[in-house]
């Protein structure tokens, strides 16, 4: 049992860093899989890898308790409404994702789930993280030259999240959306519509709505935070899903070991999710995502390498 436990602590680790940062953990859990496989069932083994997700979901709902709770006493009752405002935008942008992935999920898994679109969605999305970045300084300088603004280290960080720094960065008014609260509801479903590219494995869920974001004009603080509320619903909803599926309409009898497995992944996944959220808000504060671009492609051609050796070998 042990043994398996310190798998699923990896597991966790990997589900924990890779479900927030836009480098796609399907492409992260075929390498994993590859060399640490879990000694349990098959059908436990796909209830795992998505209620796993739920310690991650959990992370997010802890640290963000007071913004998306619209029945804190301790808000006005204008703040009060605006937290339902953006609940109804995170409900909008999750529309397309919830039609498109119900109704092709299983024919995806059934043709795309390999290692070769992985890693080629894993190094078309760090090219255009490149790209988009690129494109953001150059009109960064373009705004900063028109407002006589200092540019230097601001070139970089243009767009660079708002709030408690917001007056630091002066290329922040290039971007028609500054804050998450801006985001309304035609700009939410052209999100959302972004988001159902990551039904494609490698794509990276939290990748496709930054860059959709992005291109919509949003600043990358908006487009990161909803991300992250965009999976509460839709990462709640597949784990409430493929329970039922497994435990309550199927068969699966968890033994033992797979309880303390499960239980293992979801509080690791927790914890690690709580510091890669963190560590992401506080990194964008000071960079932009060329950083990911790069690590994408390096990625992914490790995991085509890899199998292409493989299938030689």
């Amino acid at each position: 049992m042990l043994f398996e436990i310190l798998k699923a602590v990896l597991i966790g680790v990997v589900e924990g860093i890779t479900e927030w940062l836009p480098i796609s953990s399907t492409g992260h859990m075929i390498l994993v899989d590859e060399f640490v496989k879990l000694n349990v069932s098959d059908d436990f083994l796909k209830l795992f890898l998505v209620v796993i997700q739920i310690g991650a979901i959990l992370a997010v709902i802890i640290l963000y308790f007071n913004k998306l709770n619209p029945f804190s006493m301790k808000k006005t009752p204008e703040q009060r409404k605006g937290t339902w405002r953006l609940w109804g935008m995170v409900v909008v942008g999750c529309i397309p994702a919830a039609v498109v992935g119900f109704a092709l999920d299983d024919w995806v898994s059934e043709h795309f789930y390999n290692a070769y679109v992985v890693s080629a969605m894993l190094i078309l999305y760090g090219i255009i993280f490149i790209v988009l970045e690129r494109r953001n300084r150059r009109l960064a300088k373009e705004y900063l030259a028109k407002q006589g603004a200092p540019r230097g280290k601001h070139v970089r960080a243009a767009a660079a999240p708002v709030g408690e720094a917001a007056g630091e960065d002066p290329a922040i008014g290039m971007f028609k959306i500054q804050t998450v609260d801006e985001i309304d509801w035609k700009t939410a479903l052209k999100i959302g519509l972004f988001q159902c590219l990551a039904i494609i494995p490698g794509t990276s869920r939290s990748g496709a709505i930054i860059i959709g974001s992005m291109l919509v004009k949003c600043s990358r603080t908006a487009a990161t935070e909803f991300a992250f509320f965009l999976a509460i619903p839709v990462m709640l909803g597949w784990g409430a899903v493929k329970v039922v599926k497994y435990v309550i309409l199927g068969s699966l009898v968890m033994t033992g070991t797979e309880i303390a497995v499960l239980i293992t992944g979801v509080v690791v996944a927790f914890v690690v999710s709580v510091i890669a959220i963190k560590f992401l808000v506080g990194y964008i504060k000071r960079n932009d995502f060329t950083a990911f671009g790069v690590y994408r492609i390096i990625i992914g051609l490790v995991v085509l390498g890899y199998f292409v050796v493989k299938a030689l070998l």
